[in-house]
C-alpha cells in the first residue's frame, strides 16, 4: 500500500483497492490503521454532487519506511573531499558545520536550567537518529550524556575527525559547561559519552527525565 502511494502520489481507497486486488471496505480499514500510525493522510475532494471523496497520500513519517541512501552519499562526499582537500581544510569545514548546528540547537533549546536544556538536546538527537539519554554523572561530576546508536557511525569509522566535530558541537551548544568525552565507540566502547560539568558561575537544578 505504501509503495503504491509512493509511486502514484495520491489515490482514492477505491483505486488503491483495485491496484492491490482487495475490496474497498478492506482497503478503508487498512488506510484507517495506517492513518492512526501516522503513515498516511487524507484530503477531501469534491467532484460533483454527493459526498466528497478522499484521496490518500503518504506522510513525511512514511518516507522512513523506504531505503535512504543519504549515508552512502555523505560517505562518498567525504571521500571526495579527502582526495581534493588537505586535512586541515576538511577539519575547518567540519568545525564550521558544528558551529552552525550548535547555533541552531541553542536557538531551539533557548535559555533555561541546564537539566532542561540537556533533555531538549536529547530529544533533538533522538529525532536525528541517535539513541541518546542524559542523567546525573554517577561520579557526582555534573551530567553524563550518552549515545548508544550514532547516525553517523559508518562515516566516523573512516573519518574519525567527524567525532571531533561532535565534541565541538556539544561544547558550543553548552558554552556554560566544561564538556569532555568519556566514552567513545571507536575505542570499542558500547556508547559515546560526554560529561558536562557546569562552570563555576552556572548552577544545577532538577535531574532530566530519562
Amino acid at each position: 500500500m505504501l509503495s503504491s502511494l509512493l509511486r502514484h502520489g495520491e489515490l482514492t481507497a477505491a483505486k488503491l483497492a483495485k491496484l492491490l486486488g482487495i475490496s474497498v471496505q478492506a482497503m478503508r480499514r487498512h488506510l484507517r490503521t495506517l492513518e492512526v500510525e501516522g503513515l498516511v493522510q487524507a484530503s477531501a475532494t469534491t467532484g460533483g454532487p454527493g459526498r466528497p471523496s478522499y484521496r490518500w497520500q503518504l506522510t513525511a513519517k512514511a518516507q522512513d519506511h523506504f531505503p535512504d541512501g543519504s549515508e552512502t552519499f555523505a560517505l562518498g562526499l567525504m571521500e571526495s573531499l579527502a582526495q581534493a582537500l588537505p586535512p586541515h581544510a576538511i577539519e575547518r569545514l567540519l568545525s564550521q558545520q558544528a558551529d552552525a548546528k550548535a547555533a541552531a540547537y541553542r536557538a531551539h533549546i533557548g535559555p533555561g536550567p541546564l537539566p532542561q536544556r540537556l533533555q531538549q538536546l536529547v530529544d533533538l538527537r533522538r529525532l536525528e537518529g541517535f539513541v541518546a539519554e542524559c542523567s546525573p554523572d554517577p561520579d557526582g561530576q555534573g551530567w553524563l550524556m550518552r549515545e548508544f546508536h550514532c547516525s553517523v557511525m559508518r562515516i566516523a569509522e573512516q573519518f574519525p575527525c567527524v567525532c571531533d566535530q561532535e565534541l565541538r558541537l556539544i561544547r558550543e551548544t553548552f558554552p556554560d559547561c566544561q564538556v569532555d568525552r568519556v566514552h567513545w565507540r571507536l575505542e570499542k566502547g558500547h556508547s559515546c559519552g560526554f560529561r558536562l560539568l557546569p562552570r563555576p558561575d552556572a548552577g544545577e537544578t532538577q535531574s532530566p527525565q530519562p
